[in-house]
């Protein structure tokens, strides 16, 4: 068994499906849009398989934080420490924003977390 995918829901696919192409290597699939539901999405598939459906419908609200119940964040491992570095210094380079720089934690994680264009927390480590 395992995950097929996991979605998201945002504003604008466009936007977040550029982020995980960019950052992570993903290869974006086109639109998928169903009128009668006002429903829009997009796959992202990623070298390991594993695959994000970005979705948005207009009825769809953003939360008012970013800490919430349910799931916490999406986590890409890049091969190293070093890499992680890189990764994390090229996107707060680029203006994305970096929550938590790279560090060793208390679980014995090497990781850094930014946030994707809406919001979401990603994690990278190694």
């Amino acid at each position: 068994m395992k995950i097929e995918h996991i979605a998201i829901w945002v504003k604008d696919i466009d936007k977040v499906c550029e982020f995980y192409r960019k950052y992570f290597d993903g290869v974006v699939h086109p639109v998928y849009h169903n009128p009668a539901k006002q429903f829009t999405s997009r796959f992202v598939t990623f070298e390991s398989g594993a695959r994000l459906e970005i979705m948005h419908r207009p009825d769809i609200e953003p939360l008012s934080s970013s800490e919430h119940l349910g799931y916490a964040h999406l986590s890409f491992s890049v091969g190293s420490k070093e890499e992680v570095d890189l990764l994390t210094q090229q996107m707060s380079n680029d203006g994305i924003q970096v929550v938590g720089e790279p560090q060793t934690t208390g679980d014995g994680y090497y990781e850094s977390v930014v946030l994707d264009p809406e919001g979401n927390r990603v994690e990278i480590t190694i």
